[in-house]
């Protein structure tokens, strides 16, 4: 039988594939610069062929060598969904949990969510990263997360999905903006054209580009924000207008401005929020556990905002 590659080799290749140096890759295996040189040569003698070019200027990863990294992510986030597994299945929901989170879902949820997170599980440590949909994927990916809490429609390529719920658009804007004359509001026509965008690489710059698919094209002045909370300026500054989730609305994302949400006529756009993981992943009854308690938070936060509000619906 022919002799196989270490994990502990395979990492060594990624290292040096991701930082391109030797010094900076055996840093991030917390070895030094021989004993990583070492373990590249005794993987390169193993499969019999070369991985890596070396020179004093630079190092350049064969093709062939970035081809075996590519694999050995996936090989090595299998070895640890092993770990997880039994370390998981004497207790879950204990020991470290890296969730990734999306910059318009983090600050208005996560408030909300963790501090009854840690009371209902006091041996969970939870490691939080804050990223753009399709970075917080490639870390789910490669192990680097366990979980990442994203909002669909987003095409996740195979990942396990589990949705959590829908949080609808309300349209924002400058209180004496002539647009809420209107009765009934529509992403159509005048508000269309008025819309502002987030940059590229938010997942909400879709969706409202996805709310507007049937009308004009929106935002024509070019003009995009880098966060929610910068849109939220550009429209208070009379730019345009923008939707804005409803959970960020509830988190109180107008206050002290001089904006108004009013809800959009039905079937009002909307995103759903979910939790995502590698299929392979041995952590799924934790993803559950976890999606029931975002989902049980959420619901008992609706329920006493019609508790205290009524059964009538009025602007968060």
């Amino acid at each position: 039988m022919a002799s196989l590659p270490s994990l502990r080799q395979l990492k060594y290749l990624i290292a040096l594939a991701e930082n391109r140096n030797f010094t900076r890759a055996a840093a991030a295996c917390c070895v030094t610069q021989s004993t990583l040189s070492a373990g590249l040569k005794e993987l390169e003698s193993t499969l019999g062929a070369n991985l890596v070019e070396r020179d004093r200027q630079r190092v350049v990863i064969t093709p062939l060598g970035a081809e075996v990294a590519a694999r050995a992510r996936s090989l090595i986030a299998q070895a640890e969904d092993l770990v997880e597994l039994a370390s998981g299945a004497a207790e879950p929901m204990c020991g470290t949990l890296r969730l990734g989170v999306i910059p318009t879902i983090a600050p208005f949820l996560l408030p909300r969510v963790l501090p009854g997170l840690r009371v209902k599980y006091p041996k969970l440590k939870l490691l939080l990263r804050e990223d753009l949909t399709a970075n917080l994927l490639v870390r789910l990916r490669s192990a680097q997360l366990d979980f990442a809490l994203i909002a669909l429609p987003y095409d996740t390529g195979g990942l396990l999905e589990q949705p959590l719920f829908d949080d609808e658009f309300w349209l924002a804007g400058r209180a004496d903006d002539p647009v809420f004359k209107s009765k009934r509001l529509t992403v159509t026509g005048q508000i269309t054209e008025r819309l502002l965008l987030l940059e590229e690489g938010h997942c909400l710059r879709e969706h409202t580009l996805a709310a507007c698919a049937r009308s004009a094209t929106p935002n024509p002045s070019g003009i995009e924000a880098t966060s929610l909370l910068t849109l939220v300026q550009m429209v208070e500054s009379g730019i345009g207008l923008a939707l804005v989730p409803e959970i960020a609305l509830k988190s109180g994302v107008l206050k002290r401005t001089g904006l108004v949400a009013r809800p959009l006529a039905a079937p009002a756009p909307y995103r759903t929020l979910a939790l995502v993981t590698r299929p392979s992943s041995a952590r799924t009854a934790e993803l559950q556990l976890l999606a029931d308690f975002i989902v049980e938070t959420h619901q008992r936060d609706e329920r006493a905002v019609l508790t205290s509000r009524g059964r009538t619906r009025r602007a968060p």
